[in-house]
């Protein structure tokens, strides 16, 4: 297939937010599969100092009748690479797209009036490959910053573009943007489609909810999520709009990309290993402690926990709970930024046990790799995760999860029995201290158990790899298309 992605965020050059790494990973997975993949993304200044090389062509496009604009024409440059993977880029770039007072990786969106020349570039974009007999034969946009493409295709009059499968994977509903109703003169469209059948929300104009609408297919990042997605709970007010559109609505876990997370062929950790060999997991554990001042033997277990500093991860009831968790024979390193209130609990908790417990406010990703594999157990408290990655890299470097029972990490493992017998890690479902601390106390009782290391064993066999998801898209795409085509009723 030739296949179209959508997205505001490019994993490791421009990242601000989980969907950078699916857009990169899931693409490069669906390559390797045999299709074609093609990422349309705003021009960011990252993307270029990354060293990925792009050239700009000739002729730019020119977006018509925005409200605004001198003459009323837009023109949007067009530029052209390629990642290492054979994945296509297209980066556009036209006027107010990035504000360069923002960091780097910014995608500059967040202005209404650069999402909606972006969503409307990409418009144009999917109508010069169709004019040249080249269509895209779908277009997966992910997230808010794409969703608006849909709903503006479906309004398109070339029936080529009126039909375009589309597919729009939710990543995480809490990350949604809203805009005023002025948002929709730069996109094109008349004051009638601020409603509430269309794109009007709760007083704003919301892109998600267009590509809700809009789409022949949705998906997110796990089936758990999927269903909370449904709840009030979870739905962060989109529960009803999704509830009319269940049935097109696919969760779908994410993988990790085995050429970035192996043990066995890690260039960032001091010794080699893998499921059927784990000794020098020993050797990355001494090597790290002793890289950050820590006094840490072999036999005590070591949990690291990847962060952010955010409530939405849990850092706050680690915090909370991590006096009672270094009372025990346990240490701990924590990575990240975020909530100054859990930094400074944190920071105040391990004072007492530098020897055995840090913070890193800042770690490069060569460090991070070699935290998961020094590391017993990760420590994944989150109070929502529609997927996460942590319990996944975990897994695969032998770093057992200790996390709470919710979105993809429900998914994502096994609670283990008390005989160790049966399990991926060790859940946990009330989010309170006691809760997480008694989690803490299961996997702390596992390690010393003669079984620990079969535990481990069967943890790092996973199938944990993009093949298996990437090919339940293709599904979906398929089923897109179908849709696209089948006759309205």
């Amino acid at each position: 297939m030739d296949i179209l992605f959508v997205a505001s965020e490019l994993s490791p050059t421009a990242k601000t937010a989980g969907p950078s790494d699916v857009v990169t990973q899931l693409s490069k997975a669906l390559r390797l599969l045999g299709h074609k993949v093609t990422i349309c993304l705003p021009r960011l200044p990252a993307i270029e100092q990354s060293g990925i090389l792009v050239a700009r062509r000739l002729t730019p496009l020119v977006l018509r009748d925005v409200d605004g604009a001198p003459g009323g024409k837009v023109e949007v440059t067009i530029f052209d690479g390629r990642l290492n993977s054979g994945v296509e880029l297209l980066l556009l770039e036209f006027p107010g797209l990035v504000n360069t007072t923002r960091p780097a990786e910014s995608a500059g969106l967040d202005e209404p009036r650069a999402a909606a020349l972006f969503s409307r570039a990409v418009v144009e974009v999917i109508r010069q490959r169709a004019e040249a007999s080249l269509p895209f034969e779908v277009v997966h946009v992910h997230d808010w910053a794409g969703a608006m493409v849909p709903y503006l295709l479906r309004r398109a009059p070339e029936p080529l573009l009126a039909k375009m499968p589309a597919v729009l994977s939710i990543h995480d509903l809490s990350n949604q943007r809203l805009f005023p109703r002025t948002v929709l003169r730069p996109l094109g469209l008349t004051d009638d489609h601020f409603t509430p059948e269309k794109v009007e929300f709760y007083g704003h104009a919301s892109f998600l909810k267009a590509g809700v609408i809009a789409a022949n297919a949705l998906t997110t990042v796990s089936p758990t999520y999927a269903a909370e997605m449904l709840t009030p709970e979870g739905g962060e007010r989109y529960e009803g709009l999704l509830r009319t559109r269940e049935s097109r609505l696919t969760g779908i876990v994410n993988g990790i990309d085995y050429a970035v997370y192996n043990p066995m062929t890690d260039p960032a950790i001091i010794a080699r290993y893998d499921a059927d060999d784990s000794g020098n997991k020993g050797r990355c554990k001494s090597a790290v402690v002793r890289e950050l001042g820590l006094d840490v033997s072999l036999d005590r277990p070591l949990l690291f926990f990847a962060g952010p500093m955010t409530t939405s991860a849990g850092a706050d009831l680690l915090a909370s709970t991590l006096p009672k968790i270094l009372r025990s024979d346990a240490a701990i390193v924590m990575v990240g930024r975020g909530d100054a209130d859990s930094t400074a609990k944190i920071s105040a908790a391990i004072e007492k046990h530098q020897d055995r417990a840090a913070l890193i406010t800042s770690a490069n990703d060569a460090l991070v790799h070699r935290l998961y594999a020094g590391a017993d157990f990760v420590v994944v408290p989150a109070r929502r995760e529609p997927c996460g990655f942590a319990q996944l890299i975990g897994q695969r470097y032998g770093a057992i999860p200790i996390a709470r029972r919710t979105g993809g990490l429900a998914d994502t493992i096994v609670d283990c029995d008390e005989a160790l017998e049966t399990g991926t890690g060790f859940l946990f479902d009330k989010f309170n201290a006691q809760s997480l601390l008694a989690a803490v106390q299961r996997a702390l009782a596992a390690a010393v158990s003669p079984r620990f290391h079969a535990l481990r064993r069967r943890v790092m066999r996973l199938d944990l790899g993009w093949d298996r998801p990437a090919r339940r898209y293709v599904q979906v795409y398929r089923a897109a298309v179908a849709d696209a085509i089948a006759p309205s009723t």
